[in-house]
């Protein structure tokens, strides 16, 4: 059954360290991770190596939901974050592999994302544009520095 893979790339205007956490705080997902018009629900959350996660995306329109997890593989503060993502629904099948890699510049952190082994059902077009969402609102979460 054939696959997709996405490759995503961008500076985000903060340090690796707080893009780093957004990808390991369950609430910090939920607010950020689900493309626009989902909202995210975090069922189990643990954000280490060895650690997992379930969460749903549910359609905030139909009230319709879909459930995955995984698992945390690697994890490298402020440099890389490498998980596995599985739906729960059997048309989705197959494990898919989510890697993060982030790294310093002049004007914040680079942000290379890979997910590869995306369902045959799921366009990698349309897994595109939901991940480009989640990004935009990703920035909007990490880059503003609201003083303690």
């Amino acid at each position: 059954m054939p696959t997709g893979t996405v490759r995503l790339h961008r500076v985000l205007r903060t340090t690796p360290d707080k893009v780093y956490r957004a990808f390991t705080h369950g609430a910090a997902l939920a607010k950020w991770l689900p493309p626009y018009g989902f909202v995210c629900h975090v069922h189990q959350f643990d954000g280490q190596v060895g650690g997992s996660f379930k969460m749903s995306f549910e359609n905030f329109s139909s009230s319709h939901s879909h459930s995955f997890g995984g698992e945390y593989l690697q994890m490298v503060p402020g440099e890389l974050a490498e998980y596995t993502d599985r739906f729960d629904d059997p048309h989705l099948s197959g494990q898919m592999q989510v890697t993060v890699k982030l790294r310093a510049v002049s004007c914040g952190t680079e942000v290379h994302i890979e997910q590869a082994g995306i369902p045959e059902v799921i366009s990698v077009e349309m897994c595109y544009l939901g991940w480009q969402e989640s990004l935009q609102q990703l920035a909007a979460l990490v880059e503003p520095d609201i003083p303690g």
